[in-house]
């Protein structure tokens, strides 16, 4: 399986295939049928608490993708989401602005290690 991440501001395209919004907030500016979703997976996305005090600040990163990493582990939501992807392509739709500190690229990351 192959799995991949998207900005929710980029065009989806079939070749998504399985497509999910892994943020625990929707997207500014962005209208349920602009993103084409096959879920919104809220309870994947990392907790109030840490997103808030992650605030997508650079310098924070790899101590949030420690906690986040935590937060994954403890869940059985990353497994039961590759399982609705079936053999599709995953894609993990998110709206950070910035691609390489992002939960996303985390949780692509995880997942990956679970297939």
């Amino acid at each position: 399986m192959e799995i991949v991440t998207k900005r929710a501001y980029e065009q989806g395209s079939a070749s998504d295939g399985y497509r999910v919004l892994v943020d625990r907030l929707w997207p500014r500016g962005r209208k349920k049928e602009e993103l084409n979703l096959d879920e919104w997976c809220k309870d994947i996305a990392p907790s109030t608490a840490l997103r808030e005090w992650f605030a997508h600040d650079p310098k924070k990163f790899a101590e949030f993708k420690v906690r986040y990493l935590t937060e994954l582990q403890s869940s059985d939501i990353p497994k039961e989401l590759l399982e609705r992807a079936g053999d599709k392509k995953l894609t993990l739709v998110y709206a950070a602005k910035d691609p390489m500190v992002s939960q996303a690229v985390v949780l692509q990351q995880y997942l990956q290690t679970l297939l």
